[in-house]
Formats: C-alpha cells, sequence, structure tokens
C-alpha cells in the first residue's frame, strides 16, 4: 500500500514546481548567455519529472544530496529562488553565500547537502547522512541523485557494500539521460540496466520511468517505506532526458534531432497539464495564473540578485572549519 498518496492535489503541485524548475532555468540559460552567471551551469530542463515525483513521495525532514546538475533539486527542497538565483550571481545574499555558485549549493535549513562537483563524491556523503541518521534514531531518510556517468566511481561499491551492510536509510537515484557529459550509456558500459549494479549488493533495485512522475512518485514512495522500517537502501534507475547540453558549453551534436524530438513528446509538464485539463483538477484560468505566478518569481528572483551585494573579501577566511577556533590554522 502506498503511504503517500496520488490525488489532485500532488498533480496541481506538480505542475506548479515543474513549471518553476522549467522557468528558472530557461532564465538560467538567458544570463548565462548574458555573462550574468560565470562558471559552469548545467540545466534540468526534461528531467523536472525526476525531481517533482520523488518530493510528494517525502518528508520534509528527509535530506537530499546531488551532483553539479542541481537547482532543481534546491528548488524542489524549499530553498527560495532568489535565494539560488543569487547564488548563481555569486552575491553575498546567495544560499552559499555567494561561494558555491551553480554547481555548490546548499541548504542546512532545507535539508539539502548540495550540489557537489566532483563526480560520484556525494555517494558516500549520501550514505553517511543515512548513517547519521540512523545513528540519531530518527525516522528520517536521505535521497543520494547521481548521473548514469558517476555510477562508474569506485565510491559507489563501497558506499553501496556499507549501505546494505547497515541497513542505512538511504535511496540512492541514478538520473540516466543517457549521455552523462556527451558519451552514450552504450559506448561506456556492456550492462545498459545500470539499476542491476544494485544486484550485486543484495539491494532492492528497479528501472523508473523518469519522465513520469506517478511512475518516480511510487517507486520512491516503496523506498521510502522500505528506508523507514529498517529494511535499509533502494537503488532506483529514473530513466530521463535533458533537452538541453551537459553543460552550457555543450552544443550537444552527439544525438540527433529526431531522438531530441522523440523526447519532448513525453514533456512531463505538458503530460501533468493534460492530465490537471483532463480530470477537471483546474481550468485555463488556474494554468495561466499559475504561469503568471512562476514568471513573477523568476523575475524576482533576477531583481534579488542583480541588487544584492558581493560579498566582503575577508569572507575567503570564514566558513573554512565549523570550528571558528580550530587550532591547526596558523597565520
Amino acid at each position: 500500500m502506498s503511504a503517500v498518496e496520488i490525488n489532485k492535489d500532488t498533480y496541481l503541485k506538480w505542475f506548479e514546481s515543474m513549471l518553476l524548475m522549467r522557468k528558472f532555468e530557461e532564465k538560467t540559460g538567458q544570463l548565462y548567455g548574458q555573462q550574468k552567471i560565470r562558471g559552469f551551469c548545467h540545466l534540468y530542463i526534461g528531467q523536472e519529472a525526476v525531481v517533482a515525483g520523488a518530493i510528494s513521495a517525502l518528508q520534509p525532514e528527509d535530506s537530499m544530496i546531488t551532483a553539479y546538475r542541481d537547482h532543481a533539486h534546491a528548488l524542489a527542497k524549499g530553498v527560495s529562488a532568489n535565494s539560488i538565483m543569487a547564488e548563481m550571481y555569486g552575491k553575498a545574499t546567495g544560499c552559499s553565500k555567494g561561494k558555491g555558485g551553480s554547481m555548490h549549493m546548499f541548504s542546512k535549513e532545507h535539508n539539502f547537502y548540495g550540489g557537489h562537483g566532483i563526480v560520484g563524491g556525494q555517494i558516500p556523503l549520501g550514505a553517511g547522512i543515512a548513517f547519521a541518521e540512523k545513528f540519531k534514531g530518527t525516522k528520517n531518510l536521505n535521497v543520494c541523485y547521481m548521473g548514469d556517468g558517476a555510477v562508474r566511481q569506485g565510491a559507489l561499491n563501497e558506499a553501496f557494500n556499507m549501505a546494505m551492510l547497515w541497513k542505512l536509510p538511504v535511496i540512492f537515484v541514478c538520473e540516466n539521460n543517457g549521455y552523462a557529459m556527451g558519451t552514450s550509456v552504450e559506448r561506456t558500459t556492456n550492462m545498459t540496466d545500470i539499476y542491476k549494479i544494485g544486484l550485486g549488493f543484495d539491494m532492492p533495485c528497479a528501472p523508473v520511468d523518469g519522465m513520469d512522475p506517478v511512475a518516480v512518485h511510487n517507486a520512491m514512495d516503496e523506498a521510502a517505506q522500505r528506508a523507514r522500517n529498517g529494511e535499509g537502501p533502494t537503488f532506483l534507475e529514473m530513466r530521463t532526458y535533458r533537452y538541453r547540453g551537459h553543460s552550457m558549453s555543450d552544443p550537444a551534436k552527439y544525438r540527433t534531432k529526431d531522438e531530441l524530438e522523440e523526447y519532448k513528446a513525453k514533456d512531463p509538464i505538458e503530460a501533468v497539464r493534460e492530465v490537471i485539463l483532463k480530470e477537471k483538477y483546474a481550468d485555463e484560468a488556474w494554468i495561466e495564473e499559475i504561469e503568471n505566478k512562476v514568471k513573477q518569481i523568476v523575475d524576482e528572483s533576477v531583481k534579488f540578485a542583480e541588487e544584492s551585494p558581493w560579498p566582503e573579501a575577508s569572507e575567503l577566511y570564514t566558513d573554512v572549519y565549523v570550528q571558528q577556533d580550530y587550532p591547526y590554522i596558523q597565520d
């Protein structure tokens, strides 16, 4: 039995949250082209259902950790659009005080632990966060996201082994968008069914249609129940697709236009919109109202980032260690 049922409110929340992710990222792409946002920048456009479907099956106390394609995850966990945009601008009002940028966002308040630039580096960290929850005796879990390229890292095998041995409350999620950076899964592995990696550790695992928030929700709900009941981790392969390149500097010439159009026809936002209208959960007037609301949030985030101050130079020396009087720092 599902612990978190899908209903009218679920669909309405999915539409609004995914539309915010999409419009926020489209604006991010424009600002990057204007050099308002610098450094590396990886957009999530097309993959929104993977996060939206997960959040609807989780609790606010559950934590999340991911790689560098992290803007949508932060939004979904409740980090404000203002603080995320300011972070990408490198401003002091950003969620990481302007020190993390696009790839290294963090919010302890919202149980969002990044945003990690090292490929696969977040996998053992996710297991560690889950270990902490088990040690403290909570019913909270960690959702640890990774890309299809990161599953080749040796750290995954070590983390999976310990997570199963200690029955840690963690859901490992591979966001398989087919291409890692620019190399297809077929060219990097003999076993293209990535979820089967879990079988080697006797870990419950499954493939999931990552373009369908319903499928994502149900898979995450089942995995969350297992984690909260002390039954340990789950490995889910979310089969999804990004409509943009790996990063803003990627022209994505390694795939065909026909393939891209095929997946655009499966756009999760449009699919949810159709269900809302078909089931009469809301009408076109509500859709327009949400579109305007989202536009206002995105516009406000840009204004906030533009008007926010830059960090002081002295900030280079803060937040380096948790302990302010760390004894091994020397002048």
